[in-house]
């Protein structure tokens, strides 16, 4: 079965994060969450749990029962916002057998995802770790490390080291046996973030003497943290698409507006003599006559302007 945490704030997605939960903002047009969906899908995940918060009923109007994507979903709310561990306490009394887990706000690009699974069977194993090596310091003091032998059995994680020991990163994936509920019940908060954190489970659960292995099946991870990166998120998704730009069916499109590596959404229109480049169009978003605009992205109540790359 899957789960998805999808509880989480976003606060540093603001104006967004009033209006749209983080794993329903929009993708080419579908919710960030359904890309994760699909992928449990196609791995003959059938039952998926939702884990809910920060305005959780928008979340359960937009994904709904989940038979949109070939799952059906059900819903757990999180009261309290105390961390990824705490969210998966949430979920005992309704995981039956061994569960893979997604956090919702990630963007994953992966290869042989079943190969988790296949291993986990083979070699009776207590949890998978999905990871990806990263050439990028910064980006593993973000992340948590993953130590492991030549046979990929891991030997400890570290939650956002200053100094990094390893290049292989955790990202965001995750595939555990049941007796890993042990392990989330044992975690005790911590003072990095005041929250309990899923590396120390993982860390209790390695003592506990489960075998956890790491699998390098993810290519690329955009974890969605500001506005820009949901733009970014949207044009990279351009590249596997054909044309400069993606425009929804749709769309009141003026005839002599200019659109260059852009995404216009269901709902929104574009004004005469408008011109974007790398721009995002919300569902709903109105963009004004001769407006001109790069890397911005339009709502039905807002206009944000995100710094180029540097």
């Amino acid at each position: 079965m899957g789960v998805i945490l999808a509880a989480g704030k976003g606060t540093r997605m603001r104006p967004f994060s009033e209006h749209w939960p983080k794993p329903v903002l929009p993708v080419l047009g579908e919710p960030l969450m359904a890309y994760q969906l699909e992928m449990m899908a196609r791995m003959g995940i059938r039952k998926v749990v939702v884990v809910v918060g920060h305005l959780g009923h928008e979340v359960v109007r937009v994904l709904g029962d989940g038979s949109r994507w070939g799952v059906s979903i059900q819903y757990v709310e999180q009261e309290e916002m105390l961390g990824i561990a705490h969210a998966v306490g949430r979920l005992e009394a309704y995981v039956d057998r061994p569960f893979f887990l997604f956090l919702g706000d990630i963007f994953f690009v992966t290869e042989n995802l079943e190969e988790m699974l296949a291993r986990f069977r083979r070699e009776q194993l207590g949890g998978v770790l999905a990871c990806k090596r990263e050439p990028d310091l910064e980006a593993m003091k973000r992340n948590f490390a993953v130590m492991a032998g030549d046979d990929g059995i891991v030997k400890r994680v570290v939650e956002k080291p200053r100094f990094p020991r390893t290049d292989l990163k955790g990202c965001g994936i995750y595939l555990f046996d049941q007796a890993f509920f042990d392990a989330v019940r044992r975690t005790p908060r911590t003072a990095l973030r005041d929250e309990y954190e899923i590396t120390d489970s993982i860390q209790i659960f390695l003592e506990d003497g489960y075998p956890v292995a790491s699998a390098e099946v993810v290519k690329a991870d955009m974890n969605v943290s500001y506005p820009k990166d949901l733009l970014d998120l949207n044009l990279r998704l351009l590249q596997d698409h054909e044309g400069d730009s993606w425009v929804a069916e749709d769309v009141a499109m003026a005839q002599d507006a200019s659109l260059s590596r852009s995404v216009v959404m269901n709902g929104s229109s574009v004004g005469a003599g408008a011109v974007l480049e790398e721009c995002l169009c919300f569902p709903g978003a109105v963009v004004p006559a001769g407006r001109r605009r790069r890397r911005t992205i339009f709502t039905a109540e807002s206009e944000i302007r995100c710094e180029p790359e540097a």
